[in-house]
């Protein structure tokens, strides 16, 4: 694995936990009427909105750095969608399911 390949799973991690960590809406305003917090529709929206920025960088990198960019199939987005959304799980299992004791 290249460098410039470690970069782009590394920012895939992060991308995939962001909606999770911030309660402001595609990190710009806060949700609308909901008391302060985000619901689950938002954060999915922004998971997704970020997977297809990403995809984005990623092909470009890849047309710049190795001269063209090699078609892909449905197949491929499929994997790398699902491995973006077990990449959000960590964020997902923290904002959730995670139990805080009081006290």
């Amino acid at each position: 694995m290249t460098a410039a390949q470690a970069l782009i799973v590394t920012l895939s991690l992060v991308a995939a936990n962001l909606p999770f960590v911030t309660r402001r809406i595609f990190f710009v305003g806060p949700s609308p009427g909901t008391g302060g917090d985000k619901s689950l529709v938002w954060r999915l929206a922004e998971l997704f909105v970020l997977y297809l920025l990403l995809g984005l960088a990623a092909a470009l990198f890849e047309s710049q750095a190795y001269g063209g960019r090699y078609p892909q199939g449905w197949q491929f987005y499929a994997t790398t969608a699902c491995l973006f959304v077990v990449f959000a799980y960590p964020g997902f299992v923290v904002r959730y399911l995670w139990r805080r004791q009081k006290g």
